[in-house]
């Protein structure tokens, strides 16, 4: 039999078993942290990981740090008091003598300390910031470690929180026993690590209080992770970035902090600005950061991971984004999270169109949600082909609302005979270059906007039989770039001019 450890829970295997008997409900393509046991690194250096209810630090001990974390019972370990300065556990009862003096410790030093000069009133104390104090250590200060990661989840301890499991861990710095794979077939060896996956928390989230003061910011997190998948453009000594949805605009500057290991941000200006960062090492604040979240488990994902890795991450909380849905389905997810769903009319054909508040931080704070809905007929569903026109349903995506929401809109611009034609506001200088131009015919039901090589460039258009001459957008075929097609033509025949209308994105 082999031990091994998966998301940090100890599982005891026959030998010869294959990752895939451990991972069956793990999406395809994401990969797994693997860390090889390194004996003689770990002889070395003593690590403990402890696993809080606020996410995991890991505390490499010194002197007798190590007999006595690997002895302390963990159901001992809750979160008796803290401030600014420092966080305690416990009590529980130890045996040494107090020095009855200050002491000078430095941000992630764990102290073995007590109350009243009294060891059997022992706390395990974690300093939050650089500062001078009596904790009732021994001579010395007491340090019994130090911890080297995971310190923003000892910034997140309140009321209530307390220690879940205490064990040593293998040292895994040498990154030739450490990688990440996407191979199924690979043999466990005994002593290895499996992460599958990061847990990341949103920035003012908690399940007793929710601060908005980072909500435009943190539903752009929440945005660009929500189907789950963290997909690593470029990794660096200190971060990983997810940049697919980068060319956001106007994104809040909510939350400046430091970037310590494990702490999520969206750039908020320059090229990748909109881009998702996780940082591997402490680095400083930046005015065009803005602090979004923090791993609170499977940071070991992230420093070991590569460029081209996609990354499956867990986020707390799920993105309540209500548009698109029936009305129905959003009631049943107010529901689910205690939440008031105040509509103007009810109805089994109602489609949600727009929801004020319009962040996740601002729904969950005031527990209510007020929704404007539409009748289904009024509703479009459509398909956008990225596969051949990739900027162009960018651009038709980000100017109709479908890039953050399931659900678009559109003014009708113009109908005759069988086309009609939309003008969404599309802002001045953006590019639609000539991609997926009609050949031989403009199919029926297809969905085109005219390129940049016409002056209507922008103009989106349908037209309800199929033409050899001319695209959707009644510009020929040079000037039509095809993006896709309206599945409920039946619903185009009703439009009016002026009108507004809803489209909701169909995907395969």
């Amino acid at each position: 039999m082999a031990i091994i450890h998966l998301d940090g829970e100890r599982r005891e295997i026959p030998d010869g078993t294959r990752l895939s008997s451990l991972i069956l409900d793990h999406p395809a393509g994401s990969a797994i942290g693997i860390i090889r046991p390194a004996t003689q690194e770990q002889s070395q250096t003593d690590n403990i990981a402890v696993d809080t209810t606020a996410g995991e630090v890991t505390i490499e001990a010194a002197g007798e740090g190590t007999a006595f974390l690997t002895g302390v019972a963990p159901e001992k370990l809750v979160l008796h008091w803290g401030d600014r300065y420092a966080a305690a556990f416990g009590p529980f009862s130890t045996s040494f003598q107090p020095a009855r003096k200050p002491h000078l410790y430095e941000r992630g030093d764990v102290i073995l300390g007590c109350g009243g000069y009294d060891p059997s009133r022992s706390y395990l104390i974690f300093s939050r910031s650089r500062h001078s104090a009596d904790h009732g250590a021994a001579e010395g200060g007491g340090i019994i470690g130090r911890v080297i990661s995971g310190r923003a989840i000892i910034d997140r301890w309140t009321t209530g929180d307390a220690a879940t499991k205490i064990e040593p861990v293998v040292s895994w710095a040498d990154t030739s026993r450490s990688f990440t794979t996407t191979d199924r077939d690979l043999v466990l060896e005994d002593g290895m690590q499996i992460v599958t996956h990061m847990a990341i928390v949103a920035q003012g989230f908690t399940s007793e209080k929710i601060d908005t003061a980072a909500a435009g910011s943190v539903e752009h997190l929440l945005l660009a992770l929500q189907r789950g998948t963290f997909v690593i453009r470029r990794a660096t000594s200190t971060h990983i970035l997810d940049p697919r949805f980068s060319g956001v605009e106007n994104i809040p500057r909510d939350s400046r902090g430091p970037r310590r290991e494990g702490t999520v941000t969206v750039r908020t200006d320059g090229k990748t600005a909109g881009g998702v960062y996780i940082y591997r090492a402490d680095i400083p604040s930046s005015l065009v950061h803005s602090v979004v979240g923090q791993v609170v488990r499977g940071i070991a994902l992230a420093r070991i991971a590569k460029e081209g890795d996609e990354i499956s991450v867990q986020l707390e909380p799920r993105r309540i984004d209500l548009l698109g849905l029936p009305l129905a389905r959003a009631q049943e997810i107010a529901q689910e999270h205690g939440i008031t769903l105040v509509f103007d009319k009810d109805g089994s054909d109602r489609i949600i169109v727009s929801q004020e508040p319009g962040t996740t931080l601002d729904v969950l704070a005031e527990k209510k949600v007020t929704v404007t809905t539409a009748p289904l007929d009024k509703v479009i569903d459509i398909e956008l082909d990225d596969a051949h026109a990739p900027a162009s349903c960018e651009v038709f995506r980000r100017f109709t609302g479908l890039k953050e929401h399931d659900a678009g809109m559109m003014p009708v611009f113009f109908r005759f005979d069988d086309v009609v034609l939309f003008k969404p506001e599309i802002a001045t200088g953006t590019k639609i270059t000539p991609e997926n131009i009609p050949i031989d015919e403009s199919p029926a039901a297809a969905l085109g906007i005219t390129n940049d090589s016409r002056k209507g460039a922008g103009l989106v258009g349908v037209r309800l039989s199929k033409n050899t001459e001319f695209g959707p957008t009644s510009e020929p075929f040079e000037g039509t770039n095809l993006i896709g097609r309206v599945i409920d033509t039946e619903k185009l025949k009703k439009l009016r001019e002026k009108e507004t209308v809803y489209i909701r994105e169909v995907r395969k």
